[in-house]
Parts: C-alpha cells; sequence; structure tokens
C-alpha cells in the first residue's frame, strides 16, 4: 500500500463506488430503456453485489433520480456582472447549446425516466420536491443577477419558463436537429427579452 493510497479518505471509497454504480446504471439504461433495468443488473455490470447499491441508495428510485440530477442538472450560464436582460437571456442560449452535446447522450434516458415518472405517483412527489427545489434555488439566483423591472416576469416564473422552453428546444434539437439550427434557440431567448410595443 502507497502513502498516498494511505492517505486516501474513505469517504473517497463511497465516492467512487457511488459513481461506479451509477455509470453501470447509466449504460444499461442506454442498452434496455429504464424499466427493463434491475437493481441486479446494475450491480453485476458494475462488478458489486447487490449490497453496494443499497449501501448508497435507498432503492431504484433514488439511484435514478441520482443519475438524473447529474446528468440533466439545471444550466446556470456565467453571467457578467452589470449584464442586461438581453445579454442574461443570450447567455443562456450560448449555455443551453454548449450543454447540448453531453445531455445528446442523457436524452434517452431523461425521458424513459420522465415516462416512468408519469405513471407512478410516488416517483412524481419526489420529482416534485426536487425540481421545486430546484426553481427556488434559480429564481433567487435570477433575482440576484437582474435588475429590478428588468425582466418581462416574476424570476419565479421566468425560472419555470426558462426550463420549459430549454427542455423543448432540447428535445426537438436532438430528434431533428436540421429544423433546430443554433439560431432558433438564440431567437427563443431573445423573445424573452423583448418589449412589448
Amino acid at each position: 500500500m502507497t502513502q498516498e493510497t494511505r492517505r486516501r479518505p474513505k469517504g473517497d471509497k463511497r465516492a467512487r463506488t457511488r459513481a461506479a454504480l451509477m455509470e453501470a446504471a447509466r449504460q444499461l439504461t442506454r442498452e434496455k430503456g429504464f424499466e427493463a433495468v434491475t437493481l441486479e443488473d446494475v450491480a453485476r455490470r458494475a462488478g458489486m453485489t447487490s449490497g453496494a447499491i443499497y449501501g448508497n441508495f435507498r432503492n431504484r428510485r433514488d439511484l435514478f433520480l441520482a443519475i438524473a440530477q447529474t446528468d440533466w442538472a439545471p444550466i446556470k450560464p456565467v453571467i457578467a456582472p452589470g449584464s442586461s436582460f438581453p445579454e442574461i437571456m443570450q447567455a443562456f442560449a450560448q449555455a443551453t447549446l454548449a450543454a447540448a452535446p453531453d445531455l445528446r447522450l442523457a436524452a434517452p434516458a431523461r425521458l424513459s425516466g420522465m415516462a416512468h415518472t408519469l405513471n407512478h405517483e410516488e416517483v412524481r412527489a419526489r420529482v416534485r420536491e426536487i425540481t421545486a427545489e430546484s426553481y427556488a434555488g434559480g429564481a433567487a439566483w435570477l433575482a440576484d443577477i437582474m435588475e429590478a423591472g428588468d425582466s418581462p416576469m416574476a424570476p419565479e416564473v421566468l425560472v419555470v419558463v426558462i426550463h420549459a422552453l430549454t427542455e423543448g428546444l432540447l428535445f426537438q434539437r436532438f430528434m431533428t436537429p436540421d429544423l433546430v439550427p443554433d439560431e432558433v434557440f438564440y431567437s427563443a431567448f431573445a423573445a424573452l427579452a423583448a418589449r412589448p410595443r
């Protein structure tokens, strides 16, 4: 055992185990679809026992929600201090386009998980909690970076609109890339910043 190995914190092994289980579940979901993947499949693919899963996740739902939160995290652009609302919206378009290649890999699992969620009340309740927390954090962040009165809507509404716009644009881009070029993203976000005449 090297000195570096001895110094490695115990939590590091737990993080590596979680990451390996999540990666195995990702791969299997891409291959078989969300509904067909069992915890036994995940453990086998990761080269671990089912006990390793239960030592890191309470159940199948928690494993897949952890993957969703990691692989489909909210897009948060870098905003220069003093940016105008149109500049903030342009930054959102840029950040969404930059995230698109990684999100494309996660999209089939995301859609499969969303379909599962629609049919399971307990999962939908948990997704609602996670989404509400995300919206609250996003609205607070937007309120901090925007000038008062700059946005056409309250931050609590704007964060939901941005989320829906982003997801819709991304999924349509993934299905029909030639019909949803970069210009569509920039135009959609610019429309949020347009003032009524």
